[in-house]
């Protein structure tokens, strides 16, 4: 199977009011509904998903490289509020209006950034990585993950520094792995979709694992709008069979309960690679949402 893996069918490189280059990467049909796509930890946009249904469903996937991965340089200083100015950019320049958003893993606080800067009219997080921080995850959270987010909540940029001297695509895919059930492992390891996943993270590693280290840092600090404040739909679609450590450790039902108009998908035969089993059926409902 490919999973509705191909490659890019446009890569697109823009220049920013400060020089910088902000590339993307796009499948679908020109004229379509531009969704954007953020993507999952280190993944450069070069990793699309339902290649195979964007035609049917009229959809444009609009996939960034956030700064410093893949083919976007580097920002020095970038946090979510710097993401959703690049996006606002991005958006305005491609005269994109009524766009949607979909946030796999530690994309998801990159999707709820440009909801709460009322860039997108609706959201769709799949397999997130949630708020945590939040006092009703902390028992719920692995040792390594909630060490990880007291040492970013103490010393943010001494984490930063630390985390980027040892990480590497390589770690991070067989960390990946090792947190993959069976559902999960027969979709990443499909030759078609492995070798275009470990190309996405090869290029999110290009420039080093400093950008990837400030992502992972801007994920886990706190966010700068609230759940609780968005006024847009969004749904939040789970597998239950997904083992991954770093995603929301109670299948979204606490931050459904923070979202006004959240709702909430949990399918027990799928994985974390839900964003790729069912991509036909997490567009269509993302794209029902009237603005």
């Amino acid at each position: 199977m490919t999973y509705g893996i191909t490659p890019p069918e446009r890569q697109i490189d823009l220049r920013l009011p400060d020089g910088r280059v902000f590339a993307w990467s796009e499948w679908g049909p020109q004229n379509g509904r531009p969704v954007v796509f953020c993507t999952g930890a280190a993944m450069s946009g070069a990793l699309g998903f339902g290649a195979g249904v964007l035609s049917a469903l009229d959809v444009r996937l609009i996939v960034p490289d956030r700064p410093g991965l893949g083919r976007s340089d580097p920002h020095p200083k970038k946090t979510l509020l710097s993401w959703v100015a690049d996006v606002r950019c991005l958006l305005h320049t491609a005269r994109l209006g009524d766009a949607r958003v979909v946030g796999f893993s530690q994309g998801a606080p990159f999707a709820l950034a440009l909801a709460g800067a009322d860039l997108v009219g609706a959201a769709a997080l799949v397999s997130p990585q949630d708020d945590l921080r939040h006092p009703a995850l902390t028992p719920l959270l692995s040792p390594d993950v909630a060490n990880m987010v007291s040492a970013i909540a103490t010393d943010p940029d001494g984490f930063e520094a630390a985390f980027a001297d040892f990480a590497t695509a390589g770690g991070l895919w067989e960390l990946i792995l090792g947190m993959s059930g069976e559902r999960d492992r027969a979709v990443y390891l499909d030759p078609t979709f492995h070798a275009a996943y470990r190309q996405a993270l090869a290029e999110g590693f290009a420039r080093g694992a400093r950008p990837y280290a400030r992502d992972l840092v801007n994920a886990l600090a706190p966010w700068p709008y609230e759940p609780e404040e968005m006024r847009i739909p969004v749904d939040l679609w789970f597998g239950g069979q997904d083992a991954s450590t770093v995603h929301s450790p109670d299948f979204g039902m606490t931050l459904a309960s923070r979202l006004p108009y959240a709702t909430r998908v949990l399918d027990a035969n799928e994985g974390a690679s839900i964003l790729w089993t069912r991509a036909y059926e997490i567009l269509q409902a993302l794209l029902a949402h009237t603005p």
